[in-house]
């Protein structure tokens, strides 16, 4: 589970952890063993049509966030572009389906199953006896064994992102013919269906200088429904064209460009007609949905009414005009003023171009689209365990326990049409066979509870309030508002946009548009306002009026807490990106529910650069947001994430993945445990219970699937977003003339 657009791995400094022990009570109590996965929250929305109505020919353009710096996704600065040239065009022994589970593809394997297991594991491969590399040699076992050699980590030679799994491996062996191959496992390994896919030829793994360098910036020789033609560094665009010696189903499209544009400049990209598939953000999700929604019948994403989606008032329709245009026109009618006669024109004319220029946008949108999914990966809550108040696993449960998930899930997701539901689990997603909500580990969240553990840890209300708060605009403890934007929070950014440096928080509009509150939330009503004004009136403060030892209303802060003449105030990173509202939006909900407990943050922007590399991989931060990926193999890939950091040999603590510096013996051995098993049954087991200790350790609490929105052109079938299944590249292409729009597929509560 490699994080996409996170370069070096964390640094090592010193950091303090719990050992399990302190686990033991509350660790097995969020879930079953035995419950059943459940479906996916939302299904995959591709447009899906039969082959028969697809047109020959035709080039896709689609959208990346990148030209890729290298070819090889096994190297650490592989990236989100590389994998997709790679399913395109390299062999794949196993596919995902839309629940994330693994599965065959004919195209390459005839068959392929664990044949052994004592003395040690075996696995046999059965080739598809038409599988080629485009250079005419069969794919074979000679690849397997030079692929397994690069990636095994015994040579250092090779500059390897990850060797999981084929550190493994004993041996590869040639079968009874050319079309099988026999892998022998030193220990077991449950996770094998996760090797060789890709596989890349023997030409590229077969030496450090090959695989370190060729396999940059060209390849070769492939093996799938389309070859790479040429990686463009001057126009910014990766082009794959139709493999002629390809075995399968042939490719529908004769090509697929890959063409860099930042998502800010996306929409300007669709209305130019120089793309037809883009991930997108929510405006612009929102943009392309009423464009192609007929006047009056509502916001697409969500089902709601939408007035906007009338036509534009203006002067030539006799909408919309102010008191001012009114005495202007007036006037001039009347001859008696020719400036405002010269003024008039000019207003007029510069609208007539702004709608002139609105209008010819939405048309050229009516062409597309919104397909709408989940995206298989997840944005989580992270604390910084190292250091500081954090540090105390009671702090951290407190903090946890305070955050109430499905309140931040139905404002990201719900102004979507999503489902709008937090995610239980950190090692799987509703649907996966692993799934199953441990979250009861934690506890629901309980605003009484979090202040006692609070307290439990020396925190106390009455201590002293730093300087900053003042300065920030914040007013003391009992002041109508606990910050600007009555959250508590420094920094108020109304959501919009989405960001593609990392797999980081692409996410909708908070509910009420950008981080304010409801009324639940501390919102003054009329009548309090009142109340506050004739107290001001007699000399008292606002909201200073009830009587000592009243209970504080739901939804208002508490005083902050202190402990050692300290103030309990936690360091909330952010990046400052364009693509980051709603991260923003998401923080200050969440500042906001602090505030309840008496926890203050001191929300911080800094630079999507320096975002990753200089905070959260060295540890400078308490909270943070940011995502991880889904996986259909969570003890191979999520191990890295959760494991405790151990010393290196000089010294120095190797956090691997785990940024948020908190771990436990306990949840290392059931990883191990399941990477070892070849029960699938024990196995899920296992990883559920892995889960639940990672709740009861509060080092991170996941918060909702992160949202998928596609543009793409209404005739374009089999793309879209994909959810988690791996896309089909030889049946996308553009329906024939006269044939319907494809099957969409919804999600349940859109």
């Amino acid at each position: 589970m490699s994080h996409v657009g996170v370069g070096p791995r964390a640094l090592a400094r010193s950091v303090a952890f719990l050992t399990a022990g302190a686990l033991a009570v509350p660790v097995l109590t969020g879930c079953s063993s035995d419950e059943p996965a459940g479906e996916p929250l939302a299904a995959p929305d591709t447009a899906t049509a039969a082959r028969a109505r697809i047109a020959d020919g035709g080039t896709l353009r689609w959208a990346a966030d990148s030209v890729p710096d290298t070819l090889n996704v096994f190297q650490s600065d592989a990236d989100a572009t590389t994998t997709r040239v790679a399913q395109a065009v390299l062999p794949s022994m196993f596919r995902l389906d839309a629940t994330g589970r693994p599965v065959r593809n004919p195209d390459y394997l005839e068959s392929a199953e664990v044949v052994g297991t004592e003395p040690k594991q075996v696995v046999l491969y059965k080739l598809n006896q038409q599988a080629v590399w485009s250079d005419g040699r069969e794919i074979g076992a000679a690849d397997f064994a030079a692929q397994w050699r690069a990636l095994s980590g015994k040579d250092t030679a090779y500059w390897t992102a990850r060797n999981a799994g084929y550190d493994r491996i004993e041996k590869i062996q040639r079968g009874k013919n050319d079309l099988e191959v026999k892998v022998t496992f030193k220990r077991p390994y449950a996770d094998w269906r996760s090797l060789f896919t890709p596989l890349y030829p023997r030409d590229v793994m077969g030496s450090p200088d090959a695989f370190n360098d060729g396999a940059r910036r060209r390849l070769k020789v492939t093996a799938g429904p389309f070859a790479l033609q040429k990686v463009d560094r001057e126009n910014d665009e990766v082009v794959l064209d139709r493999n002629p010696r390809w075995w399968g189903e042939p490719a529908k499209l004769s090509g697929i460009v890959l063409r860099s544009v930042p998502r800010g400049k996306r929409v300007k990209a669709l209305t130019a007609g120089t793309l037809d598939l883009a991930e997108i953000d929510p405006e612009t999700a929102r943009e392309v949905g009423r464009a192609g929604a007929p006047p009056g019948t509502g916001n697409p994403l969500d089902g709601t009414a939408a007035p906007g989606t009338a036509p534009l008032a203006g002067p030539e329709s006799g909408q919309g005009r102010s008191a001012a245009d009114a005495l202007r026109s007036w006037a001039v009618a009347n001859g008696s003023d020719e400036d405002a006669a010269y003024e008039e024109t000019l207003a007029r004319e510069k609208r007539r171009k702004a709608l002139a220029k609105a209008e010819r946008r939405r048309a050229a949108l009516r062409g597309f689209e919104v397909r709408k999914s989940l995206e298989p990966a997840y944005t989580q809550l992270a604390l910084n365990g190292a250091d500081g108040p954090l540090a105390d696993e009671r702090v951290r449960r407190a903090v946890a326990r305070a955050v109430d998930r499905e309140q931040l899930a139905k404002a990201v997701l719900k102004p979507l049409g999503l489902p709008a539901e937090p995610l239980g689990s950190h090692l799987a997603l509703a649907g996966q066979d692993a799934y199953a909500d441990g979250s009861g580990a934690l506890g629901d969240p309980d605003v009484k509870e979090a202040r006692a553990l609070l307290a439990d840890a020396g925190w106390v209300p009455g201590g002293p309030v730093e300087k900053r708060e003042e300065q920030d605009g914040e007013e003391a403890a009992g002041a109508e508002e606990s910050g600007p934007d009555g959250d508590g929070s420094t920094e108020s950014d109304s959501p919009g946009g989405d960001d593609g440096t990392y797999i980081v928080g692409e996410d909708g509009k908070g509910e009420d548009g950008g981080g304010g509150k409801g009324q639940a939330d501390g919102e003054k009503n009329d009548g309090e306002k009142n109340d506050g004004e004739k107290n001001k009136a007699n000399g008292s403060a606002p909201g200073a009026y009830a009587p000592k030892g009243t209970a504080a209303p739901a939804g208002a802060a508490a005083a902050p807490l202190a402990r050692n003449g300290k103030p309990l105030t936690l360091r909330f990173v952010l990046p400052s990106g364009p693509g980051s509202g709603t991260l923003r939006t998401v923080a200050d909900r969440i500042s906001a529910m602090l505030d309840r407990i008496g926890v203050r943050t001191d929300i911080t922007k800094v630079s999507d650069e320096s975002y990753f590399r200089d905070h959260i991989a060295n540890g400078n931060y308490d909270l943070a947001l940011y995502s991880w990926p889904g996986t259909a193999f969570p003890a191979t890939d999520a191990r890295p994430i959760y494991a405790k950091p151990v010393p290196g040999a000089d010294g120095s603590l190797n956090v691997e993945q785990n940024y948020t510096r908190v771990g436990t013996d306990q949840v290392d051995q059931l990883f191990d445990q399941a990477i070892g098993t070849l029960d699938e049954k024990e196995a899920r087991s296992l990883i559920r219970k892995a889960d639940s200790r990672i709740w009861a350790t509060a080092g991170s609490l996941p918060l909702y699937q992160r949202p998928q929105l596609t543009a793409a052109r209404k005739d374009l079938a089999n793309a879209g977003a994909f959810g988690f299944g791996t896309p089909v590249y030889e049946d996308m292409g553009f329906l024939k003339k006269g044939a319907r729009g494809g099957q969409r597929s919804a999600s349940p509560s859109a």
